[in-house]
């Protein structure tokens, strides 16, 4: 399974699920651009999580991409990203949609009549409308190329079952929904859309919310189901290399599902069973 010459964004990629795709993509031949907001020069506590890390584990495994520095809720900002892409490849082969500014308040499990409104600028403007407009300006350069294609959504789904949270709830079946109209619309130019899903990922958040990395993680109890980042990257690695995935198009899937589906692990050679609600 290779990716070789084939060109790869990936929006939210410093750190979480971003990471763990951007290193697969990498990892099997494509070139990644890795977007995100936090860099080496920002100066905030989480500079030691930026793109320049990421784009550095890359090239250190061989790899090769660009980091480019884009605040994804600023159209102009992800349309010079666009722009970039194509003035240095002129092609843009797998896009996964994975910005989410959507947690900057807790998400409750309160009615929605208590929860502040606030969650709506947060999970739609900085989640799905983010989303939105980078497939806007990306989806004419993948359709320009005529050689098919991929996009990625990950979101959260577990056959629609409610999800506690009224907005986390229909911000992410807002993206489900989103890949859903947009298979319909690209597949006359064979560019599968899918919104992927994973379990509970040991992102770094959940890691320092237990006091724990990823060296001691298995010592949690509290973790002992979780994936790392990594499984939801050979997820989509999976995805972008299978010449059927048009067959899947507009269905949300699950990483654990993939993992048997593709014959993948997870780092520890587990096969980890699907996240519920």
């Amino acid at each position: 399974m290779t990716l070789k010459g084939k060109v790869a964004l990936v929006t939210g990629g410093s750190r979480g699920a971003g990471r763990g795709i951007a290193l697969e993509l990498a990892r099997k031949g494509a070139f990644v651009y890795i977007t995100g907001r936090t860099t080496e020069a920002s100066g905030t506590e989480h500079s030691k999580r930026s793109i320049d890390n990421v784009l550095r584990e890359i090239k250190a495994e061989g790899g090769s991409g660009s980091a480019i520095r884009c605040d994804h809720t600023k159209d102009q900002e992800t349309e010079a990203v666009i722009r970039q892409i194509a003035s240095e490849h002129g092609r843009l082969d797998i896009l996964v949609n994975n910005v989410w500014g959507g947690n900057d308040l807790p998400i409750e499990q309160k009615s929605f009549w208590e929860l502040p409104t606030a969650h709506w600028d947060n999970m739609f403007n900085a989640g799905v409308r983010a989303q939105l407009i980078t497939n806007y300006y990306a989806i004419p350069l993948m359709r320009e190329a005529k050689a098919g294609g991929l996009i990625i959504h990950t979101t959260f789904w577990d056959h629609y079952k409610y999800l506690g949270n009224f907005y986390y709830d229909l911000s992410k079946n807002s993206l489900v929904r989103m890949a859903y109209g947009l298979s319909n619309e690209l597949k006359e130019d064979n560019i599968a859309v899918i919104p992927l899903t994973p379990g509970w990922m040991r992102t770094e958040a959940v890691l320092e919310s237990m006091n724990t990395d990823e060296e001691h993680w298995h010592e949690v109890e509290e973790l002992q189901m979780t994936e790392s980042t990594t499984y939801i990257g050979r997820a989509a690695a999976a995805l972008a290399a299978d010449p059927k995935v048009m067959s899947m198009t507009g269905q949300p899937q699950q990483v654990a599902t993939l993992a048997e589906k593709y014959g993948f692990t997870d780092i520890d050679g587990r096969t980890v069973p699907a996240f519920l609600v």
